[in-house]
């Protein structure tokens, strides 16, 4: 097999996030389902930011969250997202770049701006994301790159991809040429109003082997196969992909294959601030441990390392070197 020039790429929607700490009466007045992600278009995104207080704001998606993360362990990473040439999509572009990793997607010209995610995040640290895709939605087949794809260890796409059509099929073009050039493909159902909008094109990609690997939390599986029993959600999974890494909050991981069921208890935390990026930052963890070849059970506790960090300030991008955090738990890096 030909050398790899990145251990992950990430294709996703790339989003600018505006974080704003609230209470659940602001939810409550717009109308809002408390921990979920609603497509929104401009004129409710106007009116959303119109009534925020002071926010926080820093480049955003799950996707290029995780790639960030990657990167912050020490992996070489690329990725492939959608930005208008805009001031938001220049300082998008700055950001992915500063945090080492290579994005090359050509920007758009026309269009839509560049797209943003409002997340209010309540005393509880819950994280209510409301996304105007903007110019994300315009990521076709062409911009991915054949020769970074097929270079890459593994190929990681995120389950909000399924809304834009053009999208999708940049998604299966990629899976396609990653599989033929023996590479591995990672999948993130990425929330649970998102699996029920597409479950059955979802497990058609597991039981189609266009995926390997999915990442889920407990919310997303349960509704992927419409149980209320984890158990029985979790034998399912087996069935349907070669590996499935399943969150369950403070009570840690499962890693399952068609063998074995691992379970990673979660990491401790000192203070929940804000539980916006904390699966994108556990598959980031996760997947560092699996291109290094560290074993399912370190590559669930540098998930559980990363979720931790992630959680205990505002915003979904680390604030402290993950490489370094690793280093100080023993974990391998």
């Amino acid at each position: 097999m030909a050398e790899t020039k990145y251990d992950v790429l990430g294709i996703g929607n790339a989003i600018f996030d505006v974080l704003v700490q609230t209470d659940e009466g602001f939810l409550a007045r717009h109308g809002m389902t408390k921990g979920g992600m609603a497509l929104i278009d401009e004129a409710r995104a106007a009116a959303i930011y119109d009534d925020m207080g002071p926010a926080t704001e820093m480049s955003g998606g799950s996707a290029a969250n995780t790639i960030v993360g990657l990167a912050g362990f020490g992996a070489r990473t690329a990725f492939i997202g959608k930005v208008k040439d805009d001031q938001i999509g220049r300082l998008y572009s700055h950001d992915i770049k500063a945090a080492n990793v290579s994005f090359a997607t050509a920007p758009a010209n026309g269009g839509p701006a560049t797209g943003c995610s409002y997340i209010l995040v309540t005393p509880d640290g819950e994280r209510t994301m409301n996304t105007w895709l903007g110019a994300a939605q315009d990521l076709t087949p062409d911009d991915i790159d054949a020769a970074e794809v097929a270079a890459s260890s593994i190929v990681y796409l995120e389950g909000y991809l399924w809304d834009p059509k053009n999208a999708k099929e940049a998604f299966l073009k990629a899976s396609h040429i990653a599989h033929e050039a023996g590479r591995q493909v990672a999948l993130t159902l990425s929330d649970a109003f998102c699996v029920d909008r597409y479950r059955g094109e979802f497990l058609d990609l597991m039981r189609s082997r266009t995926v390997d690997l999915i990442f889920a939390n407990e919310a997303e599986l349960q509704s992927l196969y419409q149980t209320s029993d984890f158990d029985t959600a979790l034998a399912a999974l087996r069935q349907d992909v070669a590996l499935g890494v399943v969150t369950r909050s403070e009570k840690g991981c499962v890693v399952a294959t068609r063998d074995n069921v691992i379970a990673v208890p979660a990491f401790p935390v000192g203070k929940l601030v804000d539980t916006t990026g904390a699966g994108d930052l556990f598959a980031a963890g996760f997947l560092f441990g699996l291109v290094r070849g560290a074993g399912y059970e370190n590559a669930g506790k540098l998930g559980a390392l990363a979720a931790a960090e992630v959680i205990q300030h505002i915003g979904a991008r680390p604030q402290a070197s993950l490489k370094q955090l690793a280093k100080q738990h023993g974990l391998p890096v």
